[in-house]
C-alpha cells in the first residue's frame, strides 16, 4: 500500500498511523530498495570497534514513507584502563572487542523506534538506521590512545575511540542513499543518547536530503559543566581528544562548558525540534557521571548531584522554543535509566495525563506545540523497599 494511500485511510479516520501525513510527503521518492521491513547489514571501509576490528551497522528501508530515524545505540563509556578492559572487575563500555553479523537482533529491544508492530511508536513505519556501539566514546571520540595498567600486572592495551568517524561514514552512507527525507529523527539512549545530540550537528547537516530535524536525547543529557559533571567532561575531552570534533561545532558552543551544545544547537537549526528524556531518578548515567570523581558517594548523594544538574538543563532549555523536555521521576527498570529503552511503559508523568509515546508523536507533529514537563517527586517511589 503506497504512503499517499496510508495517510488518506488515517484522514478518513479508519486507522491511525504515524508516517508523516501532516503534509510534508509527496509519496516515496526514495529509490526502489530490493527488500523492505527487514534489516541488512552494512560495513564501509575504514570504520572499526574499540579493538580495531571491523565496524557494521544495519538498516530496514520503509515503503510507507520517506521519514528516517537513526538510533544510536547505548552501552556505557570507558576512558582508563580498568573501564576499557575490566580490570576492575566490570567493563565500562559495551561491544569494544567487535560485532557479529546477527547484532541487528538486539534492535527492537533497544528502541521502540526500531520496532515496527509496536502501535506506540511514532516511527513503525518509518526507514530505521540502527547505529551500534563499540568504541566506548559515546559514539564521539577521535582518538587512539594506549592505556597502561597502574598496577604494573595487566598488558598495554590500544584502544580505538573512533565513534566520530564511524558516524560520519555512516552519514555519507545515508546522504549517497536517501534522496528525500522529509522529517529526520536523531535518537538513542544513554550513550546512545548522548551520541544522538553530539553528532546531531553532523547528522543534520550531512544529510542533504533532509528536510526537518527532531532530536530525542534519553537519558544522555549533556549537562552543563558549571555543574557537577565538570569532572567527567574533563577527563573525556581527553581520553577521547573530543576537541578536534567540537571546535568545529557552531560559535554558541563553548568548548569549556559542554552544556552549550544545547541552545548552539538550538539557535542553529530554529525550526527543528529538539528535546530531551531521562528519569529524575536516574541511577546509572548518575553513576558513570559522578561515582569515579566524587570518592563512590552514596546513592543519595549521587542522586543529590543529579538533581542539582537537571535543574541547570531545565534552566538552559527554558531559554529556547525549540527546545524541549520530559522528565518522568522513577521506575522500577532498568535503575530509572532510559525512558525508551524496550518501550515506553513506565514513563508516565501521571499528574499531568502525559505518556511518553504520545509526547513524542506530538514531539514529530509540527502542529503539535513543544510541551515540556517534569514529574514532581512520588511519595513511596523509589525506596529501600521497592
Amino acid at each position: 500500500m503506497s504512503a499517499v494511500r496510508i495517510c488518506a485511510l488515517a484522514f478518513a479516520g479508519l486507522f491511525t498511523l504515524s508516517t508523516g501525513c501532516g503534509g510534508e510527503e509527496d509519496g516515496i521518492q526514495n529509490p526502489v530498495r530490493e527488500a523492505y521491513d527487514a534489516w541488512q547489514k552494512v560495513e564501509l571501509p575504514g570504520t572499526v570497534c574499540g579493538n580495531g576490528s571491523q565496524y557494521k551497522f544495519f538498516v530496514n528501508y520503509s515503503d510507507q514513507t520517506d521519514n528516517l530515524v537513526v538510533v544510536f545505540e547505548p552501552g556505557g563509556a570507558c576512558w582508563d584502563y580498568p573501564s576499557c578492559t575490566g580490570a576492575s572487575g566490570i567493563r565500562g563500555a559495551a561491544n569494544p572487542d567487535g560485532l557479529e553479523d546477527d547484532h541487528y537482533e538486539l534492535a527492537p529491544f533497544i528502541s521502540p523506534f526500531l520496532q515496527r508492530e509496536d502501535p506506540t511508536s511514532p516511527t513503525a513505519g518509518w526507514n530505521m538506521v540502527y547505529v551500534p556501539y563499540c568504541t566506548g566514546d559515546v559514539h564521539t571520540g577521535n582518538n587512539v590512545i594506549t592505556y597502561t595498567d597502574e598496577t604494573g600486572q595487566g598488558p598495554d592495551v590500544m584502544f580505538h575511540h573512533k565513534g566520530h568517524d564511524n558516524v560520519q561514514a555512516v552519514i555519507g552512507w545515508i546522504d549517497q542513499n536517501f534522496t528525500h527525507v522529509p522529517k529526520l529523527l536523531s535518537t538513542g539512549c544513554s550513550a546512545g543518547g548522548a551520541g544522538s545530540i553530539t553528532n546531531y550537528y553532523f547528522l543534520r547537516n550531512g544529510v542533504s536530503a533532509a528536510q526537518r530535524g527532531y532530536l530525542l536525547d534519553d537519558s544522555g543529557p549533556i549537562f552543563p559543566s558549571t555543574g557537577y559533571s565538570m569532572p567527567v567532561h574533563a577527563k573525556i575531552r581527553a581520553s577521547w581528544n573530543v576537541d578536534s570534533i567540537l571546535d568545529v561545532l557552531p560559535s554558541g558552543f563553548d568548548v569549556n562548558d559542554y552544556g552549550s551544545i544545547n541552545t548552539a544547537l538550538a539557535d542553529e537549526f530554529p525550526d527543528d525540534r529538539l528535546a530531551t528524556t531521562f528519569f529524575r531518578r536516574d541511577m546509572n548515567f548518575s553513576l558513570y557521571s559522578y561515582e569515579r570523581f566524587y570518592d563512590f558517594p552514596p546513592k543519595e548523594e549521587v542522586l543529590r548531584m543529579w538533581e542539582a544538574d537537571t535543574q541547570l538543563l531545565v534552566s538552559q532549555y527554558e531559554t529556547r522554543d525549540n527546545l524541549a523536555y520530559y522528565i518522568p521521576y522513577w521506575r522500577k527498570l532498568n535503575d530509572s535509566h532510559c525512558t525508551t529503552v524496550i518501550n515506553f511503559v513506565g514513563s508516565e508523568i501521571q499528574e499531568q495525563g502525559l505518556n511518553l509515546g504520545a509526547w513524542t508523536a506530538d514531539l514529530l507533529d509540527d502542529r503539535k506545540p513543544l510541551v515540556s514537563a517534569i514529574e514532581a517527586p512520588v511519595p513511596g517511589e523509589d525506596t529501600e523497599t521497592e
